[in-house]
């Protein structure tokens, strides 16, 4: 595409279409030039799946020889969005939020919507802070990982009372309106605490989460897990924690009853991984003496000095779940009724836990 001395520029075909001198490129010019429909070159930049290979690659082509940028002010005012979405996490060093996150970005992304993620740093007055300034943005909708009481009320109302649709995902709260996805996990606390009796572990100590309901319900499947196989849940072999550095205390104190625990389930990855360091710091031999399970399958995991078994919650597909859920909210013009997705964990075998079993 040329541009003569006119100021017009001249397309494929030999068409002349005005253009002023510095005006952006838009996709009407776009579609001229190639002969396609503006909705055609509209599809390709919001990347969406129902065009041509050969015609896309045109576009695209186009797209990079023009610089075109799309005009979001412009969208915003004509689809009355902003094409902003919220995302709050407690702890984005935590790389199970992190890969929640990536799942949401990658899924809301071809849609066309950016998204702000705030850290509520486990605070839930400055989660509740995060949520006003993200509908002060007016943001199109939200994804919580929510650390407000199970009881809470006030900043759910707010959402709601400014018709912002909103999905949790990881941590429930006591709204039923609200859409959920995340880990089962008592299935997480069954899994793991089941692995380990398998293993022929007997004095299983659980290093437990806070009092959330990803914590309540891992304790209850260690607990479920225990009662069916006959074994006595021993309440001095529960400790709580919530990172590497409280899992290494909660595991210095288990270490310290006797009998010492044969076995460890960490609520996640980063207390397992610290209740390895102060087995490892007493003498202890890992697996030999001590099996340990952690939660999450986080990127580290298999990098340990003892690689850690784990439970992977396929953080990355909640994201991904939570964000579709919200896509279609958006675009909804009826109110998507609440309900609970509840994504399957799969247990990871790696030598804290003794190792896969080798086939015979």
């Amino acid at each position: 595409m040329k541009s003569g001395a006119n100021g017009y520029r001249r397309g494929a075909a030999g068409a002349s279409m005005p253009n002023p001198p510095n005006a952006p490129v838009r996709l009407k010019d776009i579609a001229q030039d190639l002969n396609v429909s503006v909705m055609t070159v509209s599809k390709v930049v919001r990347g969406c799946a129902d065009v041509g290979a050969q015609t896309r690659s045109r576009v695209l082509a186009r797209i990079k020889e023009l610089n075109y940028q799309p005009n979001w002010v412009a969208r915003s005012l004509a689809a009355r969005r902003t094409f902003i979405v919220g995302l709050v996490v407690p702890d984005l060093m935590n790389t199970f939020f992190a890969e929640i996150a990536k799942g949401v970005a990658s899924a809301m992304r071809p849609l066309g919507y950016d998204v702000v993620i705030c850290n509520s740093e486990e605070d839930a007055s400055l989660e509740a802070s995060e949520i006003e300034r993200l509908l002060a943005r007016q943001v199109d909708g939200l994804i919580l990982a929510s650390v407000q009481p199970p009881d809470a009320e006030e900043i759910f109302a707010k959402i709601e009372a400014r018709g912002v649709p909103y999905v949790l995902v990881d941590r429930r709260v006591s709204r039923p309106s609200a859409p959920y996805v995340g880990a089962d996990d008592e299935a997480i606390g069954r899994l793991a605490t089941e692995h380990l009796i398998e293993r022929g572990c007997r004095r299983i100590a659980h290093i437990a989460g806070p009092h959330h309901p990803a914590g309540v319900g891992r304790l209850k499947g260690y607990r479920e897990a225990l009662a069916a196989a006959g074994l006595k849940a021993v309440e001095e072999y529960v400790e709580r924690a919530a990172d590497d550095a409280t899992g290494y205390q909660a595991a210095r104190r288990l270490l310290s009853l006797d009998p010492v625990p044969d076995a460890i389930f960490g609520y996640n990855d980063p207390a397992a991984a610290g209740a390895m360091k102060a087995i490892l710091e007493a003498g202890y031999r890992i697996p030999e003496q001590i099996k340990v399970v952690g939660a999450g399958n986080m990127h580290y995991s298999d990098l340990l000095r003892v690689p850690l078994s784990t439970v992977d919650q396929r953080s990355t597909g909640i994201g991904e779940q939570a964000a579709g859920i919200l896509a279609k909210a958006i675009t909804s013009k009826r109110r998507r009724a609440g309900g609970a997705i509840l994504i399957e964990p799969t247990l990871v075998i790696r030598e804290s836990s003794g190792g896969p079993l080798k086939s015979t």
